[in-house]
């Protein structure tokens, strides 16, 4: 399922911008996220610096970085983090 309009931004895109919206606040506390890939909705993330061992990262993960790309981008069904 592609979903981009014509000569909008691509699904990519339009997450990547979302992503850069929250990671100042990530960078804040020592860590910093990463786009892996867009695939169906499914949006994969690294999350690096203090996120690695940090036990709130699942919170920052559902609470912060999926609800913001669900709110700036429909099409967003789902963010997982996987090991940097």
């Amino acid at each position: 399922m592609k979903a981009t309009v014509t000569g909008g931004p691509s699904l990519e895109d339009r997450v990547r911008e979302a992503l850069e919206l929250i990671r100042p606040a990530i960078q804040m506390d020592g860590g910093d996220i990463r786009l892996e890939s867009v695939r169906d909705g499914r949006v994969t993330v690294s999350l690096l610096g203090t996120c690695e061992t940090c036990p709130l990262t699942p919170v920052t993960l559902r609470h912060g970085v999926e609800r913001l790309l669900k709110e700036r981008v429909p099409e967003v069904t789902e963010v997982v983090a996987i090991e940097a």
